[in-house]
């Protein structure tokens, strides 16, 4: 009997106040993922170990005790194990030290005399460590990838090789996955796209098919108790101030990175002119107060903020953009209910997209959404029955499914929302790994034998 369950994921990091969340590319929707999960698995009486790096580090505050918790959820632990050093590392320059971090939490349960009975892990980093983890404790493991290296390295062909190796790692961490798999009891997919098409990648094709058995699609869900139609205070507030523009809107509240694609919005908006007549664009930019003063800065997120004021001033669109510092889920959620009461559409046009956690939160909201249709979005979405699906870079179709779900809006209102609540719930996700995990975690594996890079670090 399942009674203690490890979460391994040591990049970015965990605090109750959700600190950082999706404002970093470290602490992106891998982490909403993994906490969602452990508290939706937890109210089934499981007591849980989201296990994380420590951080002492006086420009990461947060991160510095080794205990930390969700209110009202008992049964779930944040560890925080030390390891690396004391200061914040980028997810790349955590690879050397992952032997580090499975040795500091074998000593951690040794002293609590209690091991966990499973171990899901999480990207490349926490499955490479679910591996050596098994080899040390025989404990096993699930494999959730979120996102593959293969396929971020392919992003970047026009970039050196050797500057790609040494920034982002990729032969390591598509080593670390390969492992993974390999290693452990079963594979997690979102879609079945991510296991038919991303896992098929040649970098991983082989080890794939060798256990196309253990793979399983278990869809992610959505905070029901942040995303949905209930009204709040904040709400009414968002309600109060929206009403002075006199339109509809268009709402970007994805991560301001190149992936995601904010540029094809805003041009598709500064080519159509029934849009800008109709909608108003709001980018959601968080823990940003002033975005024009902002976007001088020298960094990645900033550069794009500055190329949006500059297209937008160019056309002299500039007052039909609101910037707003969302700093939580909670009042990202308000935003969307009292926008859903201006006929706006949520938009997540990125180049690719491998889920799509964005689209159910605002469609658990009650907004309609317009998505990319390469990758997760094409599930989420059933082929463009319960949204529209574009291509991210078709400007003339991107505003043409903004004014189509105009034209049926309560219709799609009312289909995304059925959508989410049908299939999309943390509930429904936790019940479906527990069902896996309650299978396989007495399985009987072959050894483990760790590739030279990892087996040097254990």
């Amino acid at each position: 009997m399942i009674k203690k369950i490890a979460f391994f994921n040591p990049q970015g990091n965990f605090d109750r106040n959700d600190s950082h969340l999706t404002e970093h590319p470290d602490f992106g929707g891998q982490l909403v993922y993994v906490k969602e999960l452990a508290k939706a698995i937890s109210k089934m009486g499981i007591k849980v170990d989201i296990i994380t790096r420590k951080i002492v580090d006086p420009e990461w505050p947060e991160f510095s005790e080794t205990f930390d918790y969700y209110p009202n959820y008992e049964n779930v632990r944040i560890v925080r194990v030390p390891f690396g050093g004391n200061k914040f590392l980028n997810k790349e320059l955590l690879w050397d030290f992952l032997g580090d971090y499975v040795k500091e939490i074998i000593h951690f349960y040794k002293d609590e005399n209690e091991f966990p009975d499973f171990v899901t892990t999480h990207y490349g980093d926490g499955g490479i460590s679910g591996a050596m983890f098994l080899k040390k404790t025989g404990i096993n493991f699930s494999f959730t990838g979120h996102s593959l290296g293969a396929q971020k390295r392919d992003k970047f062909s026009n970039y050196d090789n050797e500057y790609l190796e040494k920034k982002y790692r990729f032969s390591i961490r598509i080593l670390a996955e390969r492992t993974s798999i390999k290693y452990s009891t079963f594979v997690v997919t979102s879609t079945q796209q991510e296991k038919n098409i991303q896992y098929m990648h040649p970098a991983y094709k082989d080890i794939t098919l060798e256990n196309l058995g253990k793979f399983i699609v278990i869809p992610p869900g959505v905070n029901t108790e942040i995303f949905n139609t209930l009204e709040d205070e904040k709400t009414k507030q968002f309600e109060s101030f929206l009403k002075n523009f006199k339109k509809n809107f268009i709402i970007l509240s994805s991560r301001i990175d190149p992936k995601k694609n904010h540029m094809s919005v805003i041009k598709s908006y500064i080519k159509n002119k029934k849009l800008q007549e109709i909608f108003n664009l709001i980018i959601v930019v968080r823990g940003i107060e002033d975005v024009f003063e902002y976007s001088k800065k020298d960094l990645e997120d900033a550069k794009i903020l500055r190329q949006i004021i500059h297209l937008l001033k160019e056309n002299n669109l500039i007052e039909n953009v609101i910037f707003l510092n969302i700093k939580s889920q909670i009042e990202l959620s308000s935003l969307y209910k009292a926008a859903s009461k201006f006929n706006s559409i949520f938009a997540l046009t990125s180049l690719y997209e491998p889920f799509g956690l964005a689209i159910i939160e605002a469609m658990a909201c009650g907004l309609p959404v317009v998505a990319t249709k390469f990758g997760g979005p094409i599930e989420i979405l059933d082929n463009g029955n319960y949204g529209k699906l574009v291509d991210p870079n078709n400007l003339d179709e991107i505003s043409t499914a903004f004014l189509d779900i105009l034209k049926d809006y309560n219709k799609f209102k009312k289909l995304g929302l059925d959508r989410v609540l049908s299939n999309y719930t943390w509930e429904k996700t936790a019940e479906k790994y527990l069902e896996m995990i309650t299978l396989t975690y007495k399985q009987k594996n072959e050894p483990v034998e760790l590739p030279e890079f990892f087996a040097k670090l254990i």
